[in-house]
């Protein structure tokens, strides 16, 4: 795999993406120029597909509210995750109310690959299986993203399923629910609308998710996995905000204040857990460090939360990274461990390489 140069120091690594152009230590010491250029690089992501560039910060523009965006619409504009607009001075939604979802859904036979699965409801839960939900939008714009087709449906012509739909797909044999993506965030209205309807029907009730939703919202979804007995599956990208804002084009605040709202709670509910949280460990970028700065913040709220540290596979707009290696998933495994956390894993293990 080519060595890439660092547009800030000039220094050539593998572990630097050549989308994102600029290296780790570079996010850190020049945070301005860095930012600058990791816009381009979210800005180009964006154009491939259609997307809005930059979250719409419009004057008199009409506020969406539900995410960390806050996105300020002007008429004729679409919010930054699409799928919403203004036409006339009104607030338009294209999908992601209770009466229309874009989003596809699968009977997953368990137990899966969830990653909460060595902890989760639905372990031992086998002849049964997870509906997932897996939502065709996001709030976040990920350079690495393992699941960026979601990108290629166009919200304005696809079908959609309303929440009442969705809810009647489950079975005798359904015994959770699984919303991810793309991320549940960007049309929560829909997920907690059908959420709500599979728990009366004694459905468990977990999420995927990186935390962006509005705090309500959040709440909402949280209290629902709490009453089923299912898992909010937190993923943290990265604890530091200028890193976070790089790989992902969006700040992580409210990601961590919603984070710890629910890890709050989770000694309501520690088996099987309320709350685990996950980290994809990015060659180059999100190392031992970086891991063990998101345990010691995971240890404060609760040392018992568990916590998995995920394999990178090359995907997306970062196919020049090479996989995560064994030495720095059991470095990170250490650096968590000696953070504070007493549940830690590695997993997807098999994607590991030998190779630095």
């Amino acid at each position: 795999m080519p060595e890439q140069r660092c547009a800030i120091c000039g220094k050539y690594s593998r572990k630097i993406a050549s989308t994102l152009g600029v290296c780790r230590d570079c996010i850190f010491r020049y945070p301005e120029r860095a930012r600058a250029i990791a816009e381009r690089a979210h800005r180009e992501s964006r154009r491939l597909f259609g997307l809005p560039e930059t979250p719409p910060q419009t004057p008199g523009g009409i506020l969406c509210g539900l995410c960390v965006h806050q996105c300020r619409i002007g008429e004729g504009e679409r919010g930054f995750c699409g799928l919403r607009t203004v036409r006339d001075g009104k607030f338009i939604h294209l999908a992601g109310t209770p009466q229309r979802g874009v989003l596809h859904w699968y009977r997953d036979p368990l137990p899966t690959n969830c990653v909460a699965d060595w902890v989760c409801a639905g372990h031992e839960r086998r002849g049964y299986h997870n509906l997932a939900v897996f939502y065709a939008s996001c709030t976040c714009d990920c350079l690495y993203c393992q699941n960026w087709h979601y990108r290629e449906i166009d919200p304005k012509t696809s079908a959609g399923i309303s929440a009442q739909e969705l809810a009647m797909a489950a079975n005798r044999r359904t015994f959770c629910v699984c919303y991810f993506g793309g991320d549940p965030a960007s049309q929560m209205p829909h997920a907690l609308a059908s959420a709500h309807l599979l728990a009366e029907r004694g459905v468990v009730v977990c999420w995927e998710t990186s935390g962006t939703a509005h705090p309500r919202l959040m709440d909402r979804a949280v209290e629902l996995s709490l009453r089923t007995g299912g898992t909010v599956k937190f993923d943290l990208k990265a604890f530091d905000d200028r890193l976070h804002y790089a790989l992902t084009g969006a700040s992580n605040s409210q990601t961590l204040e919603n984070f710890a709202r629910a890890a709050s709670r989770f000694g309501e509910h520690p088996s099987p857990p309320l709350v685990v949280a996950s980290t994809l460990l990015v060659p180059g970028y999100v190392d031992a460090d970086e891991v063990s700065r998101i345990a010691r913040f995971i240890a404060g709220i609760n040392p018992d939360i568990p916590y998995a540290l995920l394999a990178f596979a090359p995907n997306y707009l970062m196919p020049d990274l090479p996989t995560t290696s064994v030495a720095l998933a059991e470095a990170a495994l250490e650096a968590a461990r000696e953070a504070g956390l007493r549940n830690v894993r590695i997993g997807n293990r098999h994607l590991l390489s030998w190779d630095e």
